[in-house]
């Protein structure tokens, strides 16, 4: 299977319980054929954990999901020794961590000492528990959703977490004409946790995602592409409006993500606009607003986009 034909089909399976979001699809099959983990950010009711559940199901995936909130430990999600009486010793209990797609819900809810319990199954699909470490599920993806309106009994997820999320995608309401459908669909008798009852189907497993991984790792990029997109991240480290801003790790991200986005539109190889698609989603996570622009109604989106568009596109 090609990755443009996985594409293809994963849309239109997707596409039976969740409309409307197909832009969000493409940059969630970016990063998971990048193997890279998404913030996903939007008000409660637009089908964020759907979309994530559905993936899941379309790619055979095995699936867990997290209700982050204050009283949340480390323990409960990676996992933690009990001890058994009758063997009197102690056996692992392991954490919902240990699964191939993980959902995060509301991640901003609990404190920063449970967020950072992902850090290191993030950062080296690994977890560590009473000093052992213990291998994760491959493929091991992070979802995490937060609410960009409520920040009462709220934790901003520290810089460092933040710049282990491959893409920060927004999802925002659905057009009229969509969402006029959705109702539709829920009065002929559509249920979010029946997907079956829709007729969502697999199209591929964790073992065809590894091989079209390979296929997006042998695509060619130019020289100038490399260029284009050091440009980019340089302007936003020498924006007067950032006060922070993106490092390496977003250039490689970049890099990365062109590479799936081009396999997936069928190409191998990629061009500048793969690059400045997917600028938005890969840097406004891993750049900060000086506080004066901030107050003055400036967004980070607007700022990194008259970054982009100032510089010169490679031909």
């Amino acid at each position: 299977m090609r990755v443009a034909e996985f594409y293809q089909q994963v849309q239109a399976e997707v596409a039976k319980a969740v409309i409307g979001q197909e832009r969000v699809v493409d940059q969630l099959l970016v990063a998971i054929l990048a193997n890279g983990h998404v913030l996903l950010e939007g008000v409660p009711g637009i089908a964020k954990t759907l979309l994530v559940r559905t993936l899941s199901k379309t790619l055979e995936l095995q699936y867990a999901r997290v209700q982050f909130t204050p009283d949340l430990m480390p323990s409960d999600v990676i996992g933690t020794n009990i001890f058994n009486q009758q063997a009197s010793e102690f056996q692992l209990r392991t954490g919902p961590i240990f699964t191939n797609v993980l959902l995060a819900d509301e991640i901003n809810r609990t404190p920063p000492k449970t967020q950072a319990a992902l850090l290191e199954a993030m950062e080296e699909r690994q977890a560590t528990i009473d000093g052992v470490r213990y291998l994760l599920p491959q493929p091991f993806l992070v979802f995490a959703t937060q609410n960009p309106i409520e920040f009462e009994g709220t934790y901003p997820l520290p810089e460092a977490q933040q710049d282990r999320f491959l893409l920060k995608v927004l999802l925002n309401y659905p057009d009229p004409r969509v969402e006029t459908e959705i109702y539709r669909r829920y009065h002929q008798g559509f249920r979010a946790t029946a997907l079956e009852e829709a007729g969502v189907q697999p199209v591929a497993n964790a073992e065809i995602l590894a091989q079209l991984r390979q296929e997006v790792n042998a695509l060619q990029v130019e020289e100038r592409i490399f260029n284009y997109i050091q440009e980019i991240v340089s302007a936003t480290r020498k924006s007067g409006d950032l006060l922070v801003g993106a490092s390496p790790r977003a250039g490689i991200a970049l890099v990365l993500c062109g590479k799936a986005l081009a396999a997936i539109r069928g190409r191998d190889f990629v061009i500048p606009d793969d690059i400045k698609e997917l600028a938005l989603p890969v840097l406004r996570h891993r750049v900060m607003l000086r506080p004066e622009v901030e107050i003055e109604g400036l967004s980070v989106d607007r700022v990194l986009t008259g970054l982009i568009d100032a510089q010169t596109v490679p031909r």
